[in-house]
């Protein structure tokens, strides 16, 4: 009976998810730390957890792999984690 409407389409899907649009990440000042903005951000729930993924190769900065724990972002830049993309502002 299920089967009679093979073409449904989930409620909540990727596309429609606010994951995938960037969300700016207010700071008190620039420049800041990868390591610290991921945290800061809610990638993670810790700095050495954002540190391993940093050095695991898993972190977009611009659209490219970042790898360096301590690289310095200034406003604008943007920091991507699996799917979701944040970007550094000032208050």
């Amino acid at each position: 009976m299920a089967s009679d409407s093979p073409h449904q389409i989930p409620m909540t899907t990727p596309s429609n998810s606010s994951s995938s649009v960037p969300r700016p990440v207010p700071v008190r000042e620039v420049p800041i730390e990868l390591c610290q903005f991921i945290k800061f951000g809610g990638l993670t729930g810790s700095g050495g957890e954002a540190k391993q993924l940093i050095s695991d190769g898993k972190v977009l900065l611009n659209g490219a792999v970042e790898t360096q724990k301590r690289k310095k972002l200034v406003v604008g830049d943007r920091v991507t984690v699996g799917e979701e993309t944040i970007v550094v502002q000032v208050n």
